[in-house]
Parts: C-alpha cells; sequence; structure tokens
C-alpha cells in the first residue's frame, strides 16, 4: 500500500482536482508534518517585537505590532503576530492580557471591545475586563517596565 505523498505523486492532478474539488489541494500542502506552525511574518523577518522563554513573554511596545496599545483604552488580540492573549491599555502605567480563549464554547479570535467589556462574537456573550471580577476572561500576570511588557501566559 502507497503512502498518501506517493499515491498524490502519482494521480494524475486535473483528475484528483475534478474528483476531490479543493479539499484535495489543501491535502497536498508540503507543510510539517506534525501540525506545528509558526507565527505569521508581518515583513521583517522573524522581529515580531517580542521574545519568549518558557512561558514568558517580552514584549517591545516600540514596535510596530503594538502600536494599537499606545493609548488608555487601546486593545489588541496577540493571536496574529503568534502571541495568544488579548490585550488592554488600563492606565498609561498598565497593560492587562487576558485569555482568547472564551470560557463558553472555547472559541478564539472573535472579540470586540465594548465599553469594559470583551465580548465574543461567536455567541453574544461579554466578559468583564476588571481582572477581579468573577466574569472577566482569565487574566494573565503583566508588569510594564517603560516600553517593555512582560506576561506570563499559564
Amino acid at each position: 500500500m502507497k503512502d498518501r505523498r506517493s499515491f498524490l505523486k502519482d494521480v494524475c492532478p486535473t483528475v484528483a482536482f475534478a474528483f476531490f474539488g479543493l479539499s484535495f489541494l489543501e491535502a497536498c500542502d508540503s507543510g510539517d508534518e506534525d501540525g506545528v506552525t509558526s507565527p505569521p511574518d508581518n515583513g521583517s523577518g522573524t522581529d515580531k517585537g517580542y521574545s519568549i522563554s518558557g512561558n514568558t513573554y517580552t514584549i517591545d511596545l516600540n514596535h510596530s505590532n503594538f502600536n494599537a496599545l499606545t493609548n488608555v483604552g487601546d486593545w489588541m488580540n496577540g493571536r496574529s503576530i503568534g502571541i495568544a492573549a488579548l490585550f488592554l491599555r488600563i492606565s498609561t502605567t498598565k497593560i492587562q492580557a487576558y485569555t482568547n480563549v472564551c470560557p463558553h464554547q472555547s472559541v478564539n479570535n472573535r472579540w470586540s471591545l465594548e465599553g469594559n467589556s470583551f465580548k465574543c462574537a461567536q455567541h453574544g456573550k461579554s466578559y468583564g475586563t476588571d481582572c477581579d471580577d468573577t466574569n472577566a476572561l482569565e487574566c494573565y500576570e503583566s508588569n510594564l517596565d517603560g516600553d517593555t511588557l512582560t506576561i506570563v501566559i499559564r
């Protein structure tokens, strides 16, 4: 019996595409077999504006990836640059980081900020931004020192 790659290489692409459609092309991806993906490249090589050591992220807020956190009330979803967290600038001296996973349906990357709550677009449930609130998203430890933000994602 042939393995998947050998089979795909031997099958006539025109016939295979007609039979399997777009899902066949997606199956032909020559990417990593282990399912590990890298954060998207923002055009500046591997510099995303942060470094990782274990579960600690050290973020350079001067990097263009973090321009969305300049003013109090600004927020961003770090998923697009490889950080599974939501960020909210609470004050000039505090940026809070939250889980990007909805506790209701485990959906991520579907958030909006409405007042003092993150709202999940999947089902409309809102979660407070006050980490002491029992209805808040999980908050991660964060420390802002000048233009360097350090967060610990559990």
